[in-house]
């Protein structure tokens, strides 16, 4: 499932902005499917524009039939009435997909025969100081079998203890569901936690759901800006 919406603060309609050809969201929708990994692969979106973009393409898109302010709620409402086992998340604006990311996501359902894990999401190391700083990035930690303990934009854990050597890891937003998790959260008012930090990882815990975190070393190429349009452009070349 790709949420796409159209209109973005600080890019607005930058789905529909031309990437070698074609709109960014319909690069995304092919890279997707090229992967290889996905028994479908759908669009979810609150934009007739985008819709009628991915359908003219031969491509499925699903509209959403109400306002959403996370792609989990945008994506739990697209299937709820869809026979699916485990969904996965696929940023629209992120047209260059990590193949190999998105797989290792899909191997810890595979390997979850007694199905203790809810939810699988990626995690990078960080080592800069300003990156670890910068609220805008969620920091995760995490317990010795890698299930996620908390989320926040600050700074986790606190480095007290200067003899102790502390990995940081920021939090990407790339899931994979199983379909109850997705239900539960989108059928559960924001959490306070939650609301605090703006970040919807922390409602799926907040009701008792488990998130294993897989760790990645790739940084995905999205799209936020005019600039990484530009960016995304030269690399295609």
């Amino acid at each position: 499932m790709i949420p796409a919406r159209y209109s973005a603060s600080r890019f607005p309609g930058k789905l529909m902005k031309d990437l070698g050809g074609k709109p960014v969201i319909l690069k995304t929708y092919e890279a997707a499917l090229q992967t290889n990994l996905f028994d479908d692969v759908f669009i979810v979106t609150d934009s007739d524009v985008i819709f009628k973009t991915i359908e003219s393409a031969g491509g499925k898109a699903i509209m959403s039939k109400k306002e959403h302010e996370c792609g989990s709620d945008r994506i739990a409402e697209a299937v709820e009435n869809i026979d699916v086992d485990v969904v996965v998340n696929v940023q629209g604006d992120e047209p260059f997909i990590d193949a190999v990311s998105l797989s290792k996501l899909i191997d810890v359902f595979k390997k979850d025969t007694n199905k203790e894990v809810d939810l699988a999401s990626l995690k990078v190391q960080i080592t800069n100081k300003e990156d670890i700083e910068n609220p805008n990035n969620v920091k995760v930690i995490t317990d010795v079998n890698n299930m996620a303990i908390y989320f926040s934009r600050s700074v986790i854990p606190y480095h007290r203890d200067k003899n102790i050597n502390v990995k940081y890891y920021k939090h990407k937003g790339v899931y994979a569901f199983r379909k109850q998790a997705l239900i539960d959260f989108y059928n559960t008012p924001m959490t306070p936690l939650e609301a605090a930090e703006k970040i919807e990882a922390i409602r799926y815990q907040e009701i008792g759901k488990k998130i294993k975190m897989v760790e990645t070393d790739v940084e995905a190429v999205g799209i936020d800006t005019p600039e990484d349009l530009e960016k995304a452009i030269q690399f295609l070349k």
